[in-house]
């Protein structure tokens, strides 16, 4: 079985990947340059891509910079050193507008070309920074879109579905998945707001998130944080 896989490096992603991967299927990874701050995700992509052995390994190149209104693609600050309450309420500058809907459409323009029927995606509901194309309803309704607006799903070649493994776990929860499907934690990176060398911030939501997910896990994260 054939599955296209949205990667970013991360490590929600890459363990949505792991996740494909000890399933059975043939990974077809899918990540984006779309003109990101934090681009040195698009090297732990990479990184994550070849542990995983996957079948082939694509970087779309898009720039969500033409439309900014995000932290992650135009000149607003990164939010730092929130506290779980705030993240909890609102939606953050750090939503990048309709990401995710792009990134699926993509996903589904080369499944339909690979003819295959599954896609994977590594949001989740629980730790999610209020973003709203991360909810459950969002992937089921554009599951539904998805078999309307293709050739393949019209004719009954294929009957798409998106796979969000991860949507009902907390970051603990996807970090101990993480460790059972082989991700190698070491090679991800995950912060919003990372220096020259990739190294990640430490305080931005992504990084405080997952250095929460890795000590209520109980795993060692393998990254160095500057404190």
């Amino acid at each position: 079985m054939k599955a296209v896989c949205l990667l970013s490096g991360g490590l929600d992603s890459s363990t949505c990947l792991g996740v494909a991967t000890s399933d059975g299927y043939e990974c077809y990874a899918l990540s984006f340059d779309y003109g990101q701050r934090h681009r040195s995700e698009i090297d732990a992509a990479s990184r994550v891509a070849q542990h995983f052995h996957v079948r082939e390994h694509r970087i779309a190149n898009i720039d969500l910079r033409a439309f900014g209104g995000s932290a992650l693609t135009d000149d607003i600050d990164v939010p730092k050193h929130r506290s779980s309450a705030e993240m909890e309420h609102g939606i953050p500058a750090t939503y990048v507008p309709a990401r995710n809907t792009i990134f699926l459409a993509y996903a589904l323009a080369w499944a339909e070309v690979l003819e295959c029927s599954d896609i994977f995606i590594g949001v989740n509901a629980i730790d999610y920074s209020g973003y709203p194309d991360c909810r459950p309803e969002y992937i089921a309704a554009f599951e539904r879109m998805a078999n309307l607006a293709t050739k393949a799903g019209v004719v009954g070649r294929t009957h798409t579905r998106i796979h969000a493994p991860l949507a009902q776990l907390n970051k603990a929860g996807i970090v101990r998945l993480g460790a059972k499907v082989g991700v190698d934690f070491s090679a991800t990176r995950s912060c919003y707001d990372p220096d020259r060398e990739g190294l990640p911030c430490g305080h931005c939501d992504s990084c405080l998130l997952r250095r929460k997910g890795f000590q209520e896990a109980g795993i060692p994260d393998p990254l160095r944080y500057p404190d």
